[in-house]
C-alpha cells in the first residue's frame, strides 16, 4: 500500500476549449533555501522553457506545523522581490528572497516561497484558462548555533486510520522521503518512494492512512525506515494503543 504525499507540486488545470495548448513550462532553481546567519537573503531563478511569455507571481508565507499538519500564514518579515513579473520565451529571471525584519534569527525559521504561473492573456481571449501551476519552495533562515534534529516516532489509531507521527525535539528541521513502516509480524506500509515531507524544529507532523490495512496489527513495536536530508534513518517506534 502506498501513500503518496503531494508536499512540493499543485497543480491545477481547467480547459474550456479543444484548441489550449499545454501548460508554460516553468522551472525554478533551487527547490530549497537553506541560509544560514547572518546571511539575509537568498535567489531563486526563475526559468520559462516555452515559446510563449508567462507571468509569474511570487509571494511568502510563513511555515510552521500544528496537530502534525502544515500550517501557512501571511508573512511580513520576509519577502519576495520583485513579486511579479513577464518571462519572455526562453529567458531567466532572478528573484530575491529578502528577510527584512531586524529581530535576530532564533534557531530555525521556516517559509515557503509560493511561485503562481498566472493563466495567460491569449487563454482568457479563447475563454479558456490555461493550466496554472503553483510550486511552494521551502525557505529556512538558520541561527549559528542549531540544536539538531531529534526525532522520536509513535503509531496510534484514530477511528479506522493508521497515523505515524514524528516527534522533533530539535530547534533543525528533518526533511523525509521513502517512508516506510513495518510491524512486528513483518508487513510493510510504504508512503511512496518521493518526499513524504518535512518535520520542522520543536514540531510534529502526521502521516495518515484513511483505511487501516487488514490484518496490519498496531501493538507492539514497529521499524521506521526513510531517507532524510541528514541521511538514512532507522528507527523504532511506539504504539500508543492499548490491546485491541
Amino acid at each position: 500500500m502506498t501513500v503518496r504525499n503531494a508536499f512540493r507540486w499543485v497543480i491545477v488545470g481547467v480547459c474550456l476549449s479543444p484548441g489550449l495548448s499545454s501548460a508554460t513550462q516553468l522551472h525554478v532553481e533551487p527547490v530549497l533555501l537553506e541560509l544560514n546567519a547572518p546571511t539575509a537573503a537568498g535567489v531563486l531563478t526563475l526559468r520559462n522553457n516555452d515559446d510563449v511569455e508567462t507571468v509569474v507571481q511570487t509571494r511568502v508565507v510563513r511555515w510552521s506545523q500544528s496537530n502534525g499538519s502544515d500550517v501557512l500564514e501571511p508573512a511580513n518579515e520576509v519577502v519576495a522581490s520583485p513579486p511579479s513579473v513577464t518571462l519572455a520565451p526562453h529567458s531567466d529571471y532572478v528573484v530575491r528572497v529578502v528577510r527584512v525584519s531586524r529581530q535576530p534569527v532564533r534557531e530555525e525559521e521556516s517559509y515557503r516561497v509560493i511561485v503562481d504561473q498566472l493563466p495567460s492573456a491569449l487563454g482568457q481571449k479563447d475563454r479558456s484558462v490555461n493550466v496554472l501551476i503553483r510550486q511552494s519552495i521551502p525557505v529556512f533562515f538558520r541561527a549559528r548555533n542549531l540544536r539538531p534534529a531529534s526525532v522520536s516516532w509513535a503509531v496510534k489509531r484514530e477511528a479506522n486510520r493508521l497515523v505515524l507521527t514524528a516527534s522533533n525535539a530539535g530547534s533543525e528541521h528533518l526533511r523525509i522521503a521513502s517512508l516506510r513502516i513495518r510491524n512486528s509480524a513483518g508487513i510493510t506500509l510504504s508512503y511512496g518512494n518521493g518526499l513524504a515531507g518535512y518535520v520542522l524544529g520543536q514540531s510534529l507532523k502526521n502521516w495518515i492512512l484513511p483505511d487501516r490495512p487488514a490484518g496490519f496489527d498496531i501493538r507492539g513495536s514497529f521499524s521506521i525506515t526513510a531517507e532524510s536530508d541528514k541521511g538514512p534513518v532507522s528507527a523504532i517506534a511506539r504504539s500508543s494503543d492499548g490491546p485491541q
